[in-house]
């Protein structure tokens, strides 16, 4: 059975052994820990940690082809309650400023809302990353109200101002769906010069290649959408596809592997390695379990052994300063301009 085939087959398995398997021998470029090492980035540590991103589950109302979680409707992890309060325990216990919520689709699990405002009681900083057209589904068409009146940043997924484009990344009605959804947060003020509500949206490339200048794209993103549509944004990030996942099953599908490998590899930009999103996050999955990022919890590439493994084991003054695990899908991060969770890193 070939590789491809077993990434299909399983979703455990892809994302475990066959795909860290693919990722570290298929790859054919220097092993990324000793490029750290070639540029001075060794030992590679933690910073401190300024976000606590929360994955809430697999579960979402969209299956996208670029998904790293390979999310979608037929998905059951969800997060318990349990899990949340340990999360709401450690944030009691230190002054983490920011908790950044994800998923899947965040705003699916049943204890969302709840989580949302017991956070902002302890007055952090709350980010939903939004897909958008969760906000017309039934059942959520109140989420907009909700997220406006606990003042929570939405950073929503937008691949593109073009309607084609957005649709073959996302699947067909996508675009319009968001273009509603965009014009309801604008009606609440997200994106508004003087609304004083947050709204970032994202930029993944469409296929196999590194995002352009974020600060060249941000100004066609807001010239399109406001001519065309009338709505507003604060501001664009732009996220380059690391192979994982379903992206990783598209480019082996493609025979696009090997060259985009090389095409990170070769775009390797040390002065990125200072700002990836491992350097000041911890990632929390479904299951409490702790990661560097949400690409090493997709991989199940955990903290190192003499880490604790569980929110239930925090333990601040050990990952304030930890050794981050890193593997070959990193190259993602640190290409070009860089790549995180707030967009490039790099003018």
């Amino acid at each position: 059975m070939t590789q491809l085939s077993l990434l299909r087959q399983d979703h455990e398995l892809a994302s475990t052994d066959v795909q860290r398997d693919v990722l570290e021998n298929r790859s054919g470029q220097p092993i990324f820990a000793e490029t750290l090492a070639s540029t001075g980035h060794t030992p590679f540590r933690a910073t401190g940690i300024d976000v606590m991103q929360v994955n809430v589950g697999r579960v979402c109302n969209q299956t996208c082809r670029h998904c790293h979680v390979d999310a979608g409707p037929d998905r059951r992890e969800a997060m318990s309650r349990e899990v949340f309060e340990e999360c709401l325990r450690v944030l009691r216990q230190t002054d983490i400023p920011t908790v950044d919520i994800t998923g899947g689709a965040p705003e699916m699990n049943p204890h969302f809302r709840w989580f949302v405002a017991e956070v902002r009681n302890l007055d952090r900083h709350v980010i939903d990353r939004c897909n958008l057209t969760i906000l017309l589904a039934n059942g959520y068409t109140d989420l907009p109200e909700f997220l406006a009146e606990h003042e929570v940043e939405v950073v929503a997924s937008l691949p593109c101002y073009l309607e084609e484009n957005t649709d073959a990344q996302r699947g067909s009605g996508v675009f319009q769906k968001s273009m509603a959804a965009l014009r309801r947060l604008n009606e609440l003020g997200y994106g508004l010069p003087d609304g004083g509500r947050t709204l970032s949206l994202v930029y993944n490339p469409v296929g196999a290649s590194l995002p352009p200048d974020q600060h060249v794209l941000e100004e066609a993103y807001r010239r399109e959408l406001k001519t065309r549509f009338g709505i507003t944004f604060t501001r664009l990030f732009t996220i380059t596809n690391l192979p994982i996942s379903r992206f990783l099953e598209d480019l082996l599908r493609r025979n696009r592997f090997e060259s985009y490998m090389e095409k990170l590899v070769e775009a390797y930009n040390p002065a990125a390695v200072d700002g990836v999103m491992c350097r000041s996050t911890l990632s929390v999955d479904w299951e409490g379990r702790l990661y560097d990022c949400d690409f090493n919890q997709m991989l199940e590439l955990g903290l190192t052994n003499e880490q604790p493994q569980n929110i239930r084991d925090f333990d601040l003054n050990r990952l304030r300063n930890r050794v981050i695990a890193t593997g070959q899908h990193c190259y993602g991060c640190t290409a070009g301009a860089g790549s995180s969770c707030q967009g490039s890193i790099v003018n």
